[in-house]
């Protein structure tokens, strides 16, 4: 999820438009609500007090602002601040990141988990805004970085025992029964399946989960094949049923391709933009002789 410096206004413009876009609609809702509320004591007082020969109450009452005033949340105020003055974009498009912008526009407040950590975190929090979202990130020096600029960012580190070079290998171990069972990812006995994450990000039922990591553009790079094929392992084991929204970026390359297709299943898949896929995957725990993927 990390880039080099990359100046894309367009990108820029964009990110800032999201957020104070969501900003407005905490704004509307709130106006919503209060609006739907019953006359407060203060109103029914000032209606029946005395009028002056202006034809004004004789005493105002006072506004109370927090039934109508919104205040911009810190999280989404640090990130139009960051985005303001950075020169640094994320590594998606505008395009890219429109697609997966929409579906938290729906569903936030919810539990996103995103496997990376990188200049677009702090803007998938803000969009997540009163919900959960952690980062799962391979460089623990990466990691100490963000978190001073960023302490209010929730990342682990995590460790891949995988190499791109073994990806042809995986593929092949990924069609055995082992792998198509659906179950909990900590006690498969599957390859692909990453069982050291830490224990709540098995226990927590995700709504959206974003793979655009680890590293995966050199042969020893640890590669997203065990990510993508948990991803889409936890979708199918999700409790109380329901639909994950999955998207994997840089399908461009063979990698991301290949395992996005197989085990996230071509038939799941609900548009792509760019080297974004958007995979919307429904819960198999409540039918367990559903297909792994659609015939």
């Amino acid at each position: 999820m990390r880039t080099k410096a990359h100046q894309t206004l367009n990108l820029k413009l964009l990110i800032l438009a999201v957020l104070v876009a969501f900003f407005l609609l905490l704004v509307v809702r709130s106006t919503f609500s209060t609006s739907n509320q019953d006359l407060s004591p203060t109103s029914v007082i000032s209606n029946s007090l005395p009028k002056t020969s202006s034809g004004h109450d004789e005493i105002m009452s006072t506004t109370d602002c927090s039934l109508t005033c919104a205040k911009i949340p810190a999280s989404l105020s640090q990130a139009l601040i960051h985005y303001a003055t950075s020169t640094i974009t994320p590594q998606q498009t505008l395009k890219e990141i429109s697609v997966s912008a929409r579906v938290l526009e729906k569903r936030s407040p919810c539990n996103f988990l995103v496997f990376g950590l990188g200049h677009d975190s702090l803007m998938w929090s803000a969009l997540n805004h009163g919900g959960r979202t952690i980062f799962l990130e391979e460089d623990e020096a990466w990691i100490e970085q963000i978190r001073r600029r960023f302490p209010m960012l929730e990342s682990y580190h995590v460790t891949y025992d995988s190499k791109v070079n073994e990806a042809d290998n995986l593929m092949e171990v990924g069609k055995g029964p082992e792998c198509t069972a659906v179950g909990d990812p900590r006690y498969s006995m599957c390859q692909l399946a990453l069982k050291g994450l830490p224990t709540h990000v098995y226990e927590t039922k995700w709504d959206l989960i974003m793979v655009d990591a680890p590293t995966g553009y050199y042969e020893d790079a640890p590669g997203r094949m065990t990510a993508i094929y948990t991803a889409g392992m936890m979708a199918r084991n999700r409790d109380s049923g329901g639909e994950t929204d999955i998207f994997v970026h840089d399908v461009n390359r063979v990698v991301e391709d290949n395992f996005s297709k197989a085990f996230l299943c071509h038939k799941y898949m609900i548009k792509q933009e760019g080297r974004l896929r958007h995979f919307t995957i429904p819960s198999h725990r409540d039918d367990l002789d559903r297909p792994f993927c659609p015939d």
